[in-house]
C-alpha cells in the first residue's frame, strides 16, 4: 500500500514512466491543478545547451555521445532550481536509476512517485505524429520505441524496487482515450477536479 498521508506543505511527487506515455503532459495538469510549479529536469538540461553556461561543455558531450548526463551536472542543476524555495512541486525526468533516487532522497523528501505504465501497442498508438514524420514509416517507429523499451526497462526495476519498499511507489497503468486517462489519474491521486475548481489554487485533496 501507498502512504496517502499529505503534509502540510505542498505535496512533493514524482513522475515516472515507460518512454511514450506522455509524463510531462500529466506533470503540467498535475502543476497547474495543485497549483505548484512543474520541474522538468529536460528543460532544466535543455537550458545548460546555452554556450554560456558554466556546465555546457559537460552536457553537450553526453547528449552528442547518447549518455545520461553525468550526476553531479543534473543534481547541481537540481539543487539550484529547488533554492528558489518553491512549496511543493512535480518533478519529471529523474530518477532514472537507483543511484539518482538515492541521491534525490538526499536532496529532498519525495512524497508519491507515480510510476506511468502502458503496453507496447498503446504507446505506439500514442506516438506523435512528428515521430512517424521524422523516423518515415510505422515500422521504424515501432522498432525506435521498442528500442527505448528496452534500454528503459533494464534501469527501471531497480528505481521501482526502491520506491515500493519505501510504500512510496503508485503504479498507474495507462489505456484508453487520454481524457479517460487524465480522469483514472486524478482518482488514483484521490484528486477531485471540475471546471468549478479549476479556478482554485486548491483542489480537494483526500487521503
Amino acid at each position: 500500500d501507498v502512504d496517502g498521508s499529505v503534509p502540510e506543505r505542498g505535496v512533493q511527487w514524482v513522475l515516472i514512466g515507460e518512454p511514450g506515455v506522455k509524463r510531462h503532459s500529466y506533470a503540467e495538469r498535475l502543476s497547474k491543478l495543485l497549483g505548484i510549479p512543474h520541474i522538468s529536469m529536460g528543460s532544466l538540461i535543455r537550458q545548460e545547451l546555452d554556450p554560456y553556461s558554466s556546465l555546457y561543455k559537460q552536457v553537450v558531450n553526453a547528449v552528442n555521445e547518447g549518455k545520461l548526463v553525468p550526476e553531479d551536472v543534473v543534481f547541481a542543476l537540481l539543487s539550484k532550481r529547488l533554492e528558489e524555495g518553491e512549496n511543493g512541486f512535480i518533478l519529471d525526468g529523474i530518477p532514472r536509476t537507483r543511484l539518482q533516487a538515492e541521491i534525490l532522497d538526499q536532496i529532498v523528501d519525495i512524497d508519491l512517485v507515480v510510476n506511468f505504465k502502458c503496453s507496447e501497442e498503446y504507446m505506439l498508438k500514442m506516438s506523435s505524429e512528428s515521430e512517424l514524420l521524422h523516423i518515415g514509416n510505422s515500422k521504424g517507429v515501432e522498432s525506435s520505441l521498442k528500442k527505448k523499451l528496452r534500454v528503459y526497462s533494464e534501469q527501471a526495476k531497480s528505481v521501482e524496487d526502491y520506491y515500493s519498499k519505501q510504500k512510496k511507489l503508485l503504479n498507474f497503468q495507462l489505456a484508453g482515450a487520454a481524457g479517460d486517462a487524465w480522469q483514472g489519474l486524478l482518482a488514483a491521486l484521490h484528486l477531485q477536479y471540475s471546471p468549478i475548481n479549476a479556478l482554485s489554487s486548491s483542489p480537494k485533496l483526500t487521503a
